[in-house]
């Protein structure tokens, strides 16, 4: 049974968002407030936080920071607010996912399904993946951890989630359209997104776009990730 904790300060929304949840057989938690919000994270175990802005004691973008500094559950955001650049942060500061008010309950668990289905991989996997070597890089998707000619990188869920991606079809580009579908499990969405997960791989890989050493963007088409050929200079 999938565990989740709901913060939401609107009382009528949090109400029908429990039991529309509850309905469909999740465990559900709900607070009012982002300190709630922190004490439960340390305290239990959930499979999805949905975590609203408009709080009473701190912005929700604000708790997101903190709760992305004790945990890696995956969180989708719920609000009003549309501004393109501010969705863009949240996604750079960690969320996994975002709804913009108002919004169905049945499109609340495709998001859900879709950032489940996401975290806990393949169901029936005979054995644990294995350690993806591209050049330089070395990715473990069982412990979730990427080093970089030894030196371990500190990547967010969705930037090891494109990297595994891309590092295991190494020189394949890859279509936009389908980095939604495999890495978001989304058939649709602003690929934008993609370009600024790109971004901030790139800068912690230790490259540009116009320098690039492993992720390669090949307009209109895709991305590749090619590990740089031997003596190549940084």
């Amino acid at each position: 049974m999938p565990s989740v904790l709901l913060v939401e300060d609107d009382q009528f929304v949090r109400s029908a968002l429990i039991r529309h949840l509850t309905e469909a057989s999740h465990a559900v938690r709900s607070v009012g407030s982002a300190l709630e919000a922190l004490r439960e994270v340390a305290h239990f175990r959930f499979d999805v936080v949905i975590l609203g802005l408009g709080l009473p004691d701190l912005d929700g973008a604000e708790a997101l920071k903190m709760l992305r500094s004790i945990t890696d559950v995956p969180v989708i955001i719920a609000t009003v607010r549309d501004d393109e650049a501010e969705i863009v942060r949240l996604l750079n500061d960690g969320a996994d996912d975002y709804l913009t008010k108002p919004f169905s309950v049945e499109h609340l668990s495709a998001r859900m399904a879709a950032v489940l289905r996401r975290t806990r991989g393949p169901a029936g996997q005979a054995s644990p993946p294995r350690v993806i070597q591209a050049g330089g890089l070395s990715i473990d998707p069982l412990r979730r951890q990427a080093e970089l000619d030894g030196t371990a990188l500190d990547l967010t869920r969705r930037e090891f989630d494109l990297l595994a991606f891309l590092a295991g079809r190494p020189g394949v580009v890859v279509p936009r359209r389908e980095l939604l579908a495999e890495v978001w499990q989304q058939s649709y969405g602003d690929e934008q997104t993609i370009d600024v997960h790109l971004s901030w791989l790139r800068r912690k890989l230790g490259e540009t776009a116009a320098r690039p050493r492993y992720l390669h963007t090949l307009r209109g088409v895709g991305v590749k990730l090619e590990p740089p050929a031997p003596g190549q200079p940084v």
